[in-house]
């Protein structure tokens, strides 16, 4: 500990930890890897696992899982996923005084959609011929998929709980199968958005690690006070 050093000034700068970026830059950089290998293979030609995946996925097509599928579309993208979600957990967060969490989140999913397209305009990969959905051009990386996990990981840091792992973990995967199930992308896309989306949210997170930290801990003690006060 550095002199005159508090505990929890300690511990806002061992959050500050390298351990984020280098996962992240990780992520970003095999998702763009992936993306040269899909390339070279004949200007995008899916992987087998791809082509089972997606006549796996057709088969299964009927009422309750088109509605799901057509649910997780417009959660995960269009107004509602690029501007309704951010902008609502942003003000929620506010709400609950963490200023520096709705920054940090709103931040994540800007970066996590620009990225997205950057690749999609480089890869230009052709999207399957089933698809049941319109969407726009370029199908690696998905971009419903990359936002489901950087919702995920955003929130996992600002709510660092187990139970929100799980659940942004489960969210993602369940807006992987609806992408494939709508045929709007090929399974190895969905690998691609979630390394990207997640990639992107782990490091802002080592950028803004230490006052996301320090916020972090302000919070728990007006929690502490607070339900203090009601017992006495």
């Amino acid at each position: 500990m550095v002199a005159g050093e508090t505990g929890r000034d300690a511990a806002v700068r061992r959050v500050r930890r390298r351990a984020p970026l280098i996962g992240g830059i990780a992520a970003i950089v095999t998702a763009t890897l992936l993306g040269f290998v899909i390339m070279v293979r004949n200007g995008g030609v899916p992987f087998p696992v791809d082509e089972e995946w997606v006549e796996e996925m057709v088969s299964l097509r009927g009422p309750v899982g088109d509605a799901f599928g057509y649910f997780m579309n417009a959660l995960g993208g269009g107004i509602i996923g690029v501007f309704v979600v951010p902008v609502a957990t942003a003000i929620l967060l506010l709400i609950l005084r963490r200023p520096w969490a709705a920054f940090y989140f709103i931040v994540a999913s800007a970066a996590s959609a620009a990225v997205v397209q950057v690749l999609k305009s480089f890869f230009d990969r052709a999207r399957p011929e089933d698809m049941i959905v319109v969407s726009d051009h370029g199908s690696f990386p998905s971009g419903h998929v990359a936002n489901a996990a950087t919702i995920a990981v955003a929130l996992g840091v600002i709510v660092p709980r187990v139970w929100v792992w799980v659940l942004g973990a489960v969210y993602t995967v369940l807006m992987a199968v609806s992408r494939t199930y709508l045929g709007a992308h090929w399974l190895s896309d969905t690998v691609g958005g979630a390394l990207v989306g997640a990639g992107v949210a782990l490091v802002l997170w080592a950028v803004f690690a230490a006052p996301l930290e320090r916020e972090r801990l302000a919070w728990i003690d007006r929690r502490t006070k607070r339900d203090t006060s009601v017992v006495e």
